[in-house]
């Protein structure tokens, strides 16, 4: 007897398919035959990948690519989607332009349609540093908090905005503070004193003839202002309240104290047109106005 003519009558009692007459210890294995369903789906794939090659752009020429039947071009789709997006926005856009703050501020009308695309503006450009709400985090400001370095009138922003801080613009906002241990400039009994003192000012309960008091005055006053109140627009943030840019412990305050910050925000006079710098500026002084409202 042939060795197909043992197989014939060799089925499987629960499947009833034939088997392969290969015994795996006491297993036999099924001839199952290959699902239809994965036939047709594979003969699908290959005929729309085939339709997709001719009509859509498919093989890469060097630096270029064939477009397809149907010509299409992601690229110019996009840009031509922009265009479309910029023609649209230029109608209430335009006038941010000029920065007319007090005019703008204004127009009800013109700030509510503005406003959101503000927001996207702010949330593309500014929320990575400063936080959804600008609320800050470890090294970048708080935009909310109604206390500026330079100043929270929109002119004065859209001028931060444009130039940056110690950014590569020749007409950056610079400000930097000293590490006055590391370069010798205060003794390390001073800047522990300091640093006590800095800590009671934050929290209301400084004493004015305290040691750390008189050094505070004869090396700090000058650009956090008396009473660490800030407020001077040199970049010097205010010391008299629960929020800082660095941390409020006492282990950070040493730490700024002795090696000092130099804060980095880019210029975007380059990236942002005038009018989306104007745009954000009005946002960022809202994000100050809206604190300042509720503390109030």
């Amino acid at each position: 007897m042939s060795r197909s003519s043992e197989h014939e009558a060799e089925i499987d009692p629960v499947t009833g398919y034939e088997t392969t007459g290969h015994d795996w210890n006491g297993i036999r294995e099924l001839n199952t035959p290959f699902p239809r369903i994965v036939i047709w789906a594979l003969a699908l794939a290959f005929s729309y990948s085939v339709i997709a090659w001719v009509l859509l752009p498919a093989w890469p020429l060097g630096r270029d690519y064939t477009r397809g039947l149907l010509g299409l071009d992601q690229g110019e789709m996009a840009v031509e989607g922009y265009k479309r997006l910029a023609a649209v926005r230029a109608d209430w856009l335009e006038p941010f332009a000029d920065g007319d703050f007090a005019a703008l501020s204004g127009d009800g009308s013109l700030m509510a349609r503005a406003m959101p695309a503000a927001a996207r503006l702010f949330a593309d450009n500014c929320a990575a540093c400063h936080g959804a709400a600008g609320k800050g985090g470890p090294g970048f400001p708080d935009l909310s908090d109604g206390a500026w370095l330079w100043g929270g009138t929109p002119e004065i922003i859209a001028e931060t905005l444009r130039f940056g801080i110690n950014s590569t613009h020749p007409d950056t906002r610079i400000s930097q503070m000293p590490a006055f241990g590391r370069d010798g400039m205060l003794p390390p009994e001073d800047i522990t004193a300091v640093a006590d003192h800095v800590l009671a000012l934050s929290a209301g309960k400084a004493d004015a003839d305290s040691p750390g008091a008189t050094i505070f005055a004869d090396n700090c006053a000058a650009c956090h202002g008396e009473g660490g109140t800030g407020g001077l627009g040199i970049g010097a943030p205010v010391l008299a309240d629960d929020r800082w840019i660095y941390g409020g412990s006492r282990d950070a305050i040493l730490t700024t104290l002795k090696r000092g910050r130099q804060g980095v925000m880019p210029a975007w006079e380059d990236r942002l047109s005038a009018a989306e710098i104007n745009l954000l500026a009005l946002y960022v002084a809202r994000l100050g106005e809206r604190d300042a409202g509720a503390g109030q």
